[in-house]
Formats: structure tokens, sequence, C-alpha cells
């Protein structure tokens, strides 16, 4: 397992970025794969810059995990923030018009059905939200 951690600041989603590419780039990932994966990180770690902290700041641990013999990617999200658990949130009616949607959600609710597995648990004051993805 690879981790970095950074301030919660959204000028480091490209630190992040380069951070997932430095693990993954080696590997068979279909260009799908590769982009669900960007959308995840970015999704969720701007969630984090944007609401973990309330008005101030704080640290974010991404942390890789592969699976070469499984073929399966396992980012974690790791942050002191407010506790916060995404999958508690309804899912978006998505057969509404987007002029009739409330706003918010969708996020989530994409990265959610992009990968194979999402869980999320609050353990000695942290976040800590994992995603998981086939290669």
């Amino acid at each position: 397992m690879k981790e970095i951690k950074v301030e919660a600041k959204i000028e480091n989603l490209a630190v992040v970025n380069g951070f997932l590419h430095e693990q993954i780039d080696e590997l068979d990932c279909s260009v799908a794969t590769v982009m669900q994966l960007e959308i995840a990180i970015e999704e969720l770690f701007s969630n984090i810059c944007y609401y973990a902290y309330g008005d101030g700041t704080g640290d974010a641990a991404i942390q890789v995990d592969i699976d070469k013999t499984n073929k399966c990617i396992c980012i974690t999200f790791i942050d002191m923030g407010k506790p916060y658990n995404p999958l508690k949130k309804a899912d978006p009616d998505i057969t509404l018009g987007i002029e009739d949607r409330p706003i918010g959600g969708l996020g989530i609710f994409m990265v959610k059905e992009s990968m194979d597995d999402m869980t999320y648990r609050y353990a000695e004051n942290k976040n800590i939200l994992k995603i998981k993805k086939k290669f």
C-alpha cells in the first residue's frame, strides 16, 4: 500500500491525481477504468476539501492498494473532519429533468455507480471512505 498526505485544499487535487497515476500507470487498466478512478478521486477529494473542515482546513490521506492477483485497486480517503457518511445520502432521482433535480448528490451517485464497492466507517475521529475498482 502507498499513501500520500496533503492539506485538504482543492489546489492539491493535481498532486493527488499524480499520486494515483504513479500507482496505476503500469497496470493494464482500460481508459474507461482510469477515467472512472479520476472522476472518483476528484469527487471524493473535493468533497473533503469543501466540506470536511468547515471554514478551516486539515489534512487528507489517500491510500492506494493494488491487488494484482485479483486485479483490484482499492483507494482509501481518510480525513479528520466532521463525521459524514456519503453512502447514507439518498440517490438523486435521475428520471427527473435537470431543471427539476435538487442541487447536489450526483457526484457521489456517479462514484457509487462506477465503482465495484464503496464503504464508509468512522473510527478514531476519522472519516474512512474506501472505493474498490477491478481492472
